[in-house]
């Protein structure tokens, strides 16, 4: 796979809750290239079975073909890219608690990952590009000229996903139960048999704990710049 050649392709990979998408958005806007959220293709794919009304169990049997139809599709804007499901852009229900609690099982699914591959691909063709996700430095973009791994503390990650739900002041239950789901998310990426979730050889790890947005974006920014590559 060659990386665009408009332009250097950034991976900011990491588990979930480390920073991934907010701190690779406005690296993007920082460094005036195009982010793509890989995340929100498999959530949008999560969504059209869900819509579809295709049991989850019935899942590991889709062929090619039929994931295909579900057209899920990407269409660059100036800054990034508008994930399409039959042609529309969809609404909160992308990030809602009926994709959230499914799109992880579909995300290890071999079929599903190898027809979003070609889509995210595509993305990067031009370079320019800021990509987040579980497997951007080790599959989808191999080659990347800049590769970041971010990391966190298991209760920060907790924390900052309930912040994301509208929990401002988590109870202690709130975020053992959230660590453990996320835990659970995290033996199930690293584990799957399909484009595991694992540092990209070469890649920059950054400790995303006690950092703000602002420090976490800073650090990408100035890799990309000190590559020369910007």
């Amino acid at each position: 796979m060659s990386v665009g050649r408009g332009g250097p392709i950034v991976t900011v990979d990491g588990p979930a809750g480390s920073g991934k998408s907010t701190t690779a958005r406005e690296a993007a806007r920082r460094l005036g290239f195009r982010h793509l959220d890989s995340g929100a293709l498999y959530r949008a794919l999560t969504l059209a079975l869900l819509d579809s009304g295709t049991p989850p169990d019935a899942w590991p049997r889709l062929t090619r073909e039929e994931i295909d139809a579900l057209n899920v599709a990407v269409a660059p804007t100036p800054s990034g890219f508008d994930v399409r499901v039959a042609g529309r852009v969809p609404g909160p229900e992308l990030r809602g608690d009926a994709v959230t609690a499914q799109v992880s099982q579909l995300s290890r699914l071999p079929a599903v990952r190898a027809a979003l591959l070609g889509l995210q691909r595509s993305a990067g063709r031009e370079g320019r590009l800021v990509a987040d996700g579980r497997d951007m430095g080790t599959v989808v973009f191999p080659d990347a000229e800049v590769k970041v791994f971010l990391v966190a503390d298991i209760t920060e990650r907790a924390r900052r996903r309930l912040l994301e739900r509208g929990v401002a002041r988590p109870s202690d239950e709130q975020l053992r139960d959230e660590a453990a789901a996320i835990e659970l998310r995290d033996r199930r990426d690293s584990t799957r048999s399909e484009s595991p979730l694992r540092r990209p050889e070469g890649a920059l790890v950054v400790d995303t704990t006690h950092l703000t947005v602002e420090e976490q974006v800073e650090v990408v920014v100035r890799e990309v710049r000190r590559s020369g590559r910007s």
